[in-house]
């Protein structure tokens, strides 16, 4: 983050970099006011506004470095390996969730973005690997939107559907529906190996 952070400035203290992503992080962590975050790390209020664009942007633009989806084969192995050896489930490449992160009602489409709970949010969609790592993430669907239904509209979805992994697949709650893919909880366990596998 350090080449994206620093920059020329007439004072003589620029703020460190690692201190613009420490301010950052809290204040998404928190929610709180940029004064109180500024307040803990001495740095002033607009400072703190005029950081926290920067810090994102070089967060997003980090992303797709540590953010990717097991496509290639050597990949999948690692991430299969690594859910056998912690759940006993082979062939698996991903779990998969959907979370609600509350927003205050947007000016256009409010009722959009109100969720099953009754509050205004961006249904996120979540995949990580067996040591919770995330693989991919969606974070651009109102709270309104169903968790099978991203699936269905994100890039991962779409070229897992094309066949773009053949011995393995995800593992998802009830929310998604069963596919080559995708692999959710049986309703109603009967035998013995059902019983002792919900999957």
């Amino acid at each position: 983050m350090e080449p994206n952070l620093t920059r020329p400035t007439k004072r003589s203290h620029a703020i460190p970099a690692h201190l613009q992503v420490l301010s950052v992080l809290g204040f998404l962590a928190t929610g709180t006011f940029q004064r109180e975050i500024g307040d803990r790390s001495g740095i002033s209020q607009p400072s703190m506004s005029r950081i926290l664009p920067a810090v994102l942007r070089g967060i997003i633009k980090l992303m797709p470095e540590y953010i990717q989806f097991p496509y290639g084969a050597q990949r999948q192995t690692e991430v299969m390996q690594g859910f056998s050896a912690v759940a006993n489930m082979p062939g698996v490449i991903g779990a998969i969730d959907c979370t609600h992160v509350r927003i205050k009602a947007p000016s256009g489409d409010a009722f959009a973005y109100i969720n099953r709970k009754n509050f205004h949010s961006v249904n996120v969609q979540l995949i990580c690997d067996a040591k919770c790592v995330l693989i991919n993430v969606v974070a651009r669907w109102p709270g309104g939107t169903h968790d099978a239904f991203i699936l269905r509209n994100c890039a991962v979805g779409t070229r897992l559907e094309d066949g773009a992994v053949r011995d393995g697949w995800l593992i998802g709650d009830r929310g998604y529906p069963l596919t080559p893919w995708l692999m959710t909880p049986l309703a109603s366990p009967q035998t013995p190996q059902e019983l002792s596998h919900h999957y």
